[in-house]
């Protein structure tokens, strides 16, 4: 049966195989199959393409004929364009426009099938675990699709069933995807800067995590606990809980929220929500998202996003998301500062640092370019550009002088290029650039808050301290060590504790003066940009971070002209 098995599989990869040559070969890519068939055994194949669907065929554009292979070719190629539209740094613009428009609306999968799916999963028959099952699906993809159910409880549910056979598809497809990777990096030695295979490799392990829904239920719960810990005024955004008990890899059980979607905009107007307030909440989430969670929800299409009756926005698919570390979301807020103000300069450290300081190999070129896009921008002012324009265009600098920034910027980027399109359907005057000015400043500011700067000389204190103590100790074991004739080492020491005395009150010294020199840089940070609360126009914690530091500067005086050294 091995065997047996061993050859259906084989058969099954030849045969996917010989589709994605067809379906190249009748939307014209026929350069491209010559490439594949290193033997020219797949020729005959072009003669059982009807003339009718080439010519066809013809009247798309090339990126549309590429987004219709992807289409044709099923789950695992439209996912591969998808994820492949979030890389502006290996395609060409234009291509990332066309592979964002894929869909995979199939069919739904008989109801019993879902059923069975479902009580494999759960242990337990459709009738115990749930009060109604709704037979026909409100969403059906190639993936998966959601049913509504109502446990006994009352609650709505909505529940996201994997499709059956899925995972096997998709791993004859990534099959195929290697094989024409390795064929095409072998014989053709331009792309290997690419990384074909490579690029197969990520979204193989970019598939496997949105086909395991306990991934996507994790990002789930991360992005519902971030809206639930913000306890702030302009907090306007939803997302509904997860049923862990009810959750498995090929099931996921969500709270089910109704709502309009966003783009509905007639039936929001007819029910009195006012479309200006909405396009500013939305953008007001999102930026939160970005500068204050670090984690963002990389596909805002309006599908995924419902106005819910108290004019909350509520976020829905989570199977595609950005995170950021706290170094790198204050980084990226100093680059949108540097651009704001046209600080050249500062645009290409912050570049730098995101792209971990690779070397430029010319910067005077690079300094060149982003002159040119700064002065491009300030014909008119930032705000009147879409933000999602300026990123894109700054990304060709970036990919022409080697900087290698981190994939959520991409990500950021064309999910951008989304939401505007959204917003300006709802408040085409809307200027973001001004919505997101704050944020931008208190996530700078974030990095020289005193309090947080404080813990960490606090943590740096405890570290020397520990250190200091356990110097004699571990000086005496390496004397030790010497006496033995472990190591042959000629050491004469003489008055170590005065030393140790000594380097213990130059530490102490050393650290008041960060303390000291980190309140006035909090302080500086607070009233240039005017953090709240305020007292005259002056930030109040900007005063007291000044007041703290000048009472440790005459204290470090203090003990200088004492001298402490007794011993």
């Amino acid at each position: 049966m091995g065997i047996i098995a061993g050859i259906g599989k084989n058969f099954r990869s030849i045969s996917r195989y010989n589709q994605i040559i067809k379906v190249l070969i009748k939307y014209g890519f026929e350069d491209l199959v010559d490439y594949l068939e290193e033997n020219k055994e797949y020729t005959f194949l072009q003669k059982l393409i009807p003339k009718k669907s080439r010519k066809q065929a013809t009247q798309y554009s090339k990126w549309a004929k590429m987004r219709l292979v992807c289409e044709e070719l099923g789950p695992t190629f439209v996912k591969f364009g998808q994820i492949l539209s979030n890389r502006p740094d290996l395609i060409p613009l234009e291509l990332t426009f066309e592979l964002e428009k894929l869909h995979d609306n199939v069919p739904p999968m008989p109801e019993d099938i879902a059923k069975n799916i479902v009580e494999t999963e759960l242990n337990d028959t459709v009738e115990n675990l749930f009060a109604w099952f709704e037979p026909t699906p409100f969403a059906s993809a190639s993936i998966a699709q959601v049913h509504r159910v109502t446990l006994h409880s009352g609650k709505r549910v909505a529940l996201k069933i994997q499709r059956s056979g899925i995972q096997d598809i998709i791993s004859e497809d990534i099959k195929a995807m290697y094989k024409i990777a390795e064929i095409l990096e072998r014989r053709m030695p331009s792309l290997k800067s690419f990384d074909p295979v490579g690029l197969v490799k990520n979204f193989e392990d970019s598939i496997l995590k949105e086909i395991d829904f306990i991934n996507e239920s994790v990002n789930i719960q991360r992005f519902y606990n971030n809206l639930e810990n913000d306890t702030s005024l302009d907090q306007f955004a939803d997302a509904p809980k997860v049923y862990p008990s009810l959750t498995t890899t090929k099931v996921l059980a969500m709270e089910f929220i109704s709502g309009i979607k966003i783009n509905q905009v007639n039936e929001l107007i007819s029910k009195n929500i006012d479309t200006k307030v909405i396009a500013r909440r939305l953008a007001v989430s999102y930026f939160k998202q970005i500068f204050e969670y670090g984690f963002f929800h990389a596909d805002p299409h309006p599908g995924n996003l419902l106005v819910l009756p108290n004019n909350h926005i509520c976020y829905l698919d989570f199977g595609m998301m950005g995170s950021m570390l706290p170094r790198d979301i204050s980084i990226f807020s100093k680059l949108f500062i540097a651009i704001s103000s046209k600080d050249i300069k500062n645009i290409i450290k912050t570049l730098q640092q995101l792209s971990n300081n690779v070397p430029i190999a010319n910067m005077r070129e690079l300094e060149f370019d982003i002159n040119e896009f700064v002065e491009k921008y300030y014909v008119r002012e930032v705000h009147e550009n879409e933000m999602s324009t300026i990123l894109l265009d700054l990304k060709d600098i970036i990919i022409a002088h080697g900087l290698k920034v981190p994939t959520y910027f991409f990500l950021f980027a064309r999910s951008l290029v989304t939401l505007e399109g959204v917003i300006a359907k709802l408040d085409p005057k809307l200027e973001q650039f001004e919505i997101v000015k704050p944020y931008l400043r208190t996530s700078v500011a974030r990095k020289y808050n005193p309090l947080k700067m404080g813990k960490k000389v606090v943590n740096s204190i405890v570290e020397i301290t520990d250190y200091m103590e356990e110097f004699p100790s571990d000086l005496k074991n390496a004397i030790r060590k010497i006496n033995s004739g472990q190591v042959k080492v000629d050491l004469t020491h003489k008055g170590i504790d005065p030393m140790v005395h000594t380097l213990q009150r130059i530490t102490k010294q050393i650290i008041a003066a960060f303390i000291m020199v980190a309140l006035i840089i909090g302080a500086s940070l607070f009233i240039v940009f005017q953090i709240n609360p305020l007292w005259n126009g002056i930030s109040v914690l900007g005063m007291a971070s000044f007041a703290l530091a000048v009472i440790l500067g005459f204290g470090m005086i203090s003990n200088i002209r004492k001298g402490d050294y007794d011993y």
